[in-house]
């Protein structure tokens, strides 16, 4: 079996849970797909102009989550967890089915996506996959916030900082090499706020789903969890996740060195933005397997959360 073909899932499978912003229950079924076929939403709930792609350009909303809308204005929101876990698996090839506007929570992490979708198994083509790789240093700041890419040798690696007021979030940074390190830890990392922040999110008409149950709460120097942390880096390491799943709106996956600073969708969302502006920036090369390292799907990941 090689690593640098084409992936989809055996089988289908479904996810159901609350939507953490619009607190509806929704139901998700990812289905087996063809060679070039690429991710692609289909909101089962209307009958017509219902196929939503999560490209970077369809990105409409980066406030607390990432939505993409199509030409007819359907939405998918939150999709970020889910693309991050497709990213970290290797899936090329998915139709997602979803039956309302908003991808469930679940706890909050990719832990229980990626868990079922092993448990399905991952079909390998013959086709081989195809990579975007940075040719240019590109960067995106405004103010003290900032994310760039730059060129690397066969390699995603992600340098994240987080600098939070709060004294028991503060200052953390984390740096993974995406297709070669073990991401257990990021992908379990779930989503986090600050209990001031609680009552003007819903104020705003969000996380009418949200609970301890799908978040990290925490109220200064105290996690309201009863259960804790799941890592010592919970905090960065899902924003690492998020950073994950919004580079997969590129199409493919990308090959590149990415630093970034206070950085969240919207960020993310700007940096692929601006690489895409030129076309000297970035080249879509078709991978052969004599052309890179053993990997660009994770063994050591698969093995420790199978």
């Amino acid at each position: 079996m090689s690593y640098l073909t084409q992936k989809t899932i055996k089988k289908n499978v479904t996810f159901s849970g609350v939507a953490l912003h619009s607190g509806v229950n929704v139901n998700v079924t990812i289905k087996p797909a063809d060679p070039n076929f690429g991710i692609v939403f289909k909101r089962v709930d209307l009958n017509s102009n219902n196929l939503v792609y999560p490209n970077f350009m369809n990105v409409t909303n980066t406030s607390l989550n990432t939505t993409i809308e199509n030409e007819f204005g359907v939405k998918v929101s939150t999709i970020e967890h889910l693309m991050g876990a497709l990213f970290g698996l290797g899936i090329d090839n998915a139709l997602i089915e979803i039956d309302n506007e908003e991808v469930p929570i679940l706890d909050g992490s990719a832990k229980e996506f990626i868990e079922k979708i092993i448990l399905t198994g991952i079909d390998v083509s013959d086709q081989p996959i195809k990579i975007i790789k940075i040719n240019n240093e590109i960067k995106y700041s405004e103010g003290e916030r900032f994310i760039s890419a730059k060129p690397s040798t066969l390699t995603l690696d992600i340098d994240f900082e987080l600098k939070y007021s709060n004294p028991l979030i503060g200052n953390q940074r984390n740096v993974v090499k995406v297709y070669e390190d073990d991401l257990t830890d990021v992908f379990n990392s779930r989503t986090f706020c600050l209990y001031e922040d609680i009552e003007l999110i819903k104020k705003n008409g969000l996380a009418k789903g949200g609970s301890l149950e799908n978040a990290i709460v925490v109220k200064d120097k105290e996690i309201l969890n009863p259960e804790g942390l799941r890592n010592d880096k919970e905090f960065v390491n899902h924003k690492i996740l998020d950073c994950i799943g919004d580079l997969y709106t590129a199409g493919f996956r990308i090959v590149a060195s990415i630093n970034c600073s206070r950085g969240g969708h919207y960020l993310t969302n700007k940096l692929l933005r601006k690489i895409f502006q030129n076309k000297d920036n970035f080249s879509i090369i078709e991978i052969k397997e004599k052309n890179l390292p053993h990997t660009l799907i994770n063994k050591t990941l698969l093995r420790s959360i199978a």
